[in-house]
């Protein structure tokens, strides 16, 4: 990408640059804002290496007074705002959609395809076969308001106004104007929530996601691919075919939440489907104004009751129909109502009419009336359904294990708890065969466990296609995945639900094989299966636990060993991906972690979790959306059609001598060293983070202050604002470097060059090392650590310092980033505003750890957010 394609860009972050520093100047005085640039050039020139300066830039943001620190953080936390909204919309402008649209995507993959020998009749066929389910999830790290993320869309609608060419002068006056009353009104708004969100809350900012940008990128994204598709093979997408829908764990995730209650999951449904209801009723109302033809055909004519304008009458039936479901649904609801059963409860009931009016207009030669706004509608019945979204229940085990331990006990039948496996999976299996209930009606059981029981009701109750399946947390056993098909059949599930095992830690990956084999080896669970199964990955607390790179491995490996063992017995296998936004926690670069997967591992689709700040920023404008919808497509196609290479022998013994020797240096720092805890709560602001309102769960799994009991979000949030970013890095560069002093180095740059599986990790860790700062960790380090605990510091940045000169040797690189020029550049001109944040960050936690102060509270959040933004990340 050449360095001009980038202008744009420059002048929409200093134009947005100038006007917040009008608006500041207006609402604080011009000597605020000299105060202001006087901090921008000092870390300027600081950043360049000039060492007076940086000393001058400390003393001065040493001196501020107590009024003006609040300010000042937020002043340089706007302006990376800004700076992130002008770069997203960036990415999906004008300027960029030659090369880079989700057009050009497909189109470049379907070329790359056919030019692999791929035949048009099986580059249809794979796309009909496409499964695509990204799952929304709660995880805590969208640290900005839903109000400020209104006003960050609205920005950027402007932006995409100032592209038209032939603007007049009111029209460029007019389109400022707002720009300014936008940013102004940024300035004069509290940065966060007054408290945390609930649950429900969590659920409806997903719901407005769908509203404000999925409910229209779905359409678009799909007559892209159809177009694209027709180009190549010269056949159209069948108007039911759907390779992608979404999921959601809002106010269905109960792991480690205990505000998500069966209560709150069914009023979530609820809304779900009044919010369906409520967009399905809105295109309906346009379509009964616009399709007012009188020619039909007979089927469409009977249906209408032959009046004048078939498809008005029978258009206008389904809008009553839907009208009646959301005042029986408000019903439910606000007053408890009981369910109605003349509603709208399945998707067909909504397809079956609007495809009757479709159909009539192709038989009456008005394809082009027919492909508009009704074969969208069309579209999103078969993207959304009647639920909007399927929402997936997640729990962890020990819950499911504590319910039936309450349940053998009064039963007289002992305590299941202490079980073994085999007479665990002995009593599942005879329970599950049996006809009689298994809870007795005299039963009380406790407080947790009515909770599991009155969610397996909830679960029960549902139609078929609102739940998306049911995930148990930290599965360890065969026995858990039994444990959990036992208590939904007590409580009367009639539909199938996948049951879904969560392998999250090091060893559950490794072993993930041999629990899947000890499942299918039982014929009454294999007949139960229907020939498919669910399986999902976890990204976040397998690298909190052994370290990236020992992780990742295991990620990899556990794939394969499960796509073969689910072949073996003729299932087809989908993997669900648990991955965060993060490096530390799974995330990259969408199409490049794609084709990274283990061979066939995408065979039967994909299932990914889009998490946080990662739902805005991928999917919460519509043209972004439809970009990241056309990079998952793609990349599926390129790697089910055109599969990576099966790595070498050679390649597999380097990859677990690598994953031993990084996970033994990960542990010895972080689970061997006693005070390594001490240190992490020292230097990080991990302690301020809880206060932070971001999301409805508590920070830790359960009580206790060491690393297991911690989330693996805040673990990770917490080293990135400290700009160490150990979870990212820590173990894999001196393995690297082993195997290097080893004679190993021909075989790595082989990996690297072969592999896009191992060159992905690097790349990882090239972009990590660049938004690493030794030296801020070191000012964290002297103002906030314990002389006691400063040489784990000392030690870890001597680390940092030669994996990073290991990662440039494999690389053959002399800088990082070498060869990308402008995130390179982006890191660059980021540093100069986050760096004062951090200088600050530090200074306020030292005085308020010393004594609280409510002003000094707020400044650090808002510096903490402005790292976020800085990062491009949280958690």
């Amino acid at each position: 990408m050449s360095d001009q394609q980038y202008s744009s860009l420059r002048q929409n972050v200093s134009m947005l640059g100038r006007i917040l520093g009008d608006t500041m100047s207006n609402a604080a005085g011009p000597e605020f804002l000299d105060k202001i640039e006087q901090i921008r050039t000092l870390s300027k020139s600081a950043r360049a290496g000039d060492g007076d300066d940086e000393a001058r830039l400390k003393t001065l943001l040493l001196s501020l007074d107590r009024d003006e620190l609040l300010p000042v953080a937020r002043a340089f936390s706007q302006f990376l705002n800004l700076a992130n909204i002008a770069d997203q919309h960036h990415n999906i402008s004008r300027e960029m959609d030659k090369e880079y649209s989700a057009t050009e995507t497909l189109s470049g993959v379907f070329e790359l395809l056919r030019s692999d020998g791929r035949s048009p009749e099986e580059i249809g066929a794979a796309i009909s076969d496409l499964r695509i389910e990204l799952v929304l999830t709660a995880h805590p790290t969208e640290i900005t308001r839903r109000t400020l993320i209104h006003k960050h869309g609205e920005i950027d609608a402007c932006l995409g106004q100032m592209e038209l060419a032939g603007l007049t002068e009111r029209e460029e006056y007019v389109i400022q104007q707002r720009l300014r009353e936008l940013i102004a009104q940024i300035w004069h708004t509290h940065d966060f929530r007054d408290e945390r969100p609930t649950p429900i809350d969590e659920a409806k900012w997903g719901f407005a996601v769908v509203e404000n940008s999925l409910w229209d990128a779905i359409p678009e994204f799909l007559r892209r691919l159809n177009n694209t598709l027709v180009d190549v093979t010269g056949k159209a997408l069948p108007e039911e075919a759907m390779p992608l829908t979404f999921a959601s764990w809002l106010g269905g995730d109960r792991d480690g939440n205990p505000n998500v209650t069966a209560v709150v999951t069914e009023e979530v449904l609820l809304l779900g489907r009044w919010q369906a209801a409520a967009l399905y009723l809105k295109d309906l109302e346009t379509l009964v104004e616009e399709l007012s033809m009188t020619a039909s055909n007979d089927a469409l004519r009977a249906m209408s009751d032959n009046t004048r304008e078939p498809y008005r009458g029978v258009l206008r039936k389904l809008r009553d129909r839907l009208r009646l479901t959301l005042r029986a649904l408000t019903e439910q609801i606000n007053e408890q109502k009981a369910p109605r059963d003349d509603i709208i409860l399945r998707e067909e009931e909504l397809w079956q009419p609007a495809y009757a009016c479709y159909q009539s207009l192709l038989d009456c030669g008005m394809a082009n009336i027919a492909n508009g706004k009704l074969l969208d509608l069309l579209r999103r019945i078969k993207c959304f359904g009647v639920n909007l979204v399927r929402l997936d229940i997640r729990q962890d085990s020990d819950r499911h294990t504590e319910a039936l331990s309450e349940l053998t006990q009064f039963l007289g039948l002992g305590d299941y708890q202490q079980w073994d496996e085999q007479q665990k999976q002995a009593f599942l299996l005879e329970e599950l065969a049996s006809k009689r209930p298994l809870i007795p009606t005299d039963w009380q059981p406790g407080d947790q466990v009515r909770e599991v029981l009155a969610t397996c009701a909830v679960v029960a109750r549902q139609p078929p296609g609102a739940l998306g399946c049911y995930t148990i947390s930290m599965a360890r056993q065969a026995s858990d995945v039994l444990a959990v098909e036992l208590l939904l059949k007590a409580s009367g599930l009639r539909t199938p639900l996948p049951v879904v095992p969560l392998f999250e830690t090091l060893d559950d990956l490794n072993r993930s094989a041999v629990v899947v084999d000890q499942l299918l080896s039982i014929p009454q669970y294999l007949d139960h299966l229907q020939g498919r199964m669910m399986v999902m990955i976890g990204y976040s607390d397998s690298s909190k636990d052994a370290g990236m790179l020992a992780a990742s491995w295991a990620q990899y490996t556990a794939q394969e060993a499960l796509v073969k063992r689910c072949s073996q017995s003729d299932i087809k296998l989908t993997l669900f991906h648990g991955r965060g936004g993060t490096i530390g926690r799974g995330g990259a670069p969408a199409h490049a972690a794609l084709l990274s997967q283990p061979p066939g591992s995408l065979a039967n689709g994909l299932r990914v979790t889009e998490q946080g700040e990662m739902i805005r920023t991928k999917l919460g404008l519509k043209a972004m959306a439809i970009k990241t919808l056309a990079l998952y497509t793609s990349a599926i196609l390129q790697a089910n059609l055109k599969e990576p290479p099966t790595p070498k022998q050679a390649w597999r013994d380097v990859m677990d001598n690598l994953s031993a020797s990084s996970c033994d240096y990960y542990r010895a720092y972080v689970r061997d060293n006693e005070d390594f805890v001490s240190y992490f709560r020292e230097a990080t602001p991990e302690q301020e983070l809880a206060k932070l309102p971001l999301g409805s769960r508590p920070a830790r799994r359960k009580g206790g202050g060491g690393i297991a009991s911690l989330r693996a979000i805040p673990w990770i949030f917490a080293w990135t604002q400290n700009r160490l970013m150990l979870p990212a890095w820590l173990g894999a560069g001196q393995a690297f470097r082993d195997l290097m002093t080893a004679g190993e180095t021909a075989t790595l740059k082989e990996m690297s060059s072969d592999w896009p599986f191992f060159a992905t990790r690097l790349s990882m860790l090239e972009m990590v090392f660049a938004k690493a700062d030794s030296g801020l960790s070191a000012y964290y380090d002297q103002k906030l650590v314990s002389q006691q605990y400063r040489e784990i510091g000392e030690r870890l940045r001597a680390q940092l310092a030669s994996d990073i000169d290991v990662i440039l040797d494999l690389l053959g690189e002399t800088e990082l980033l070498q060869h990308q020029s402008w995130p390179r550049e982006s890191i660059q001109l980021r540093n100069i505003y986050t760096d004062p944040l951090n200088f600050l960050q530090a200074e306020l936690l030292e005085r308020n750890r010393r004594q609280q102060d409510d002003t000094i509270d707020q400044a650090i959040m808002v510096t903490i957010a402005g790292i976020a933004a800085g990062m491009r990340n949280t958690g």
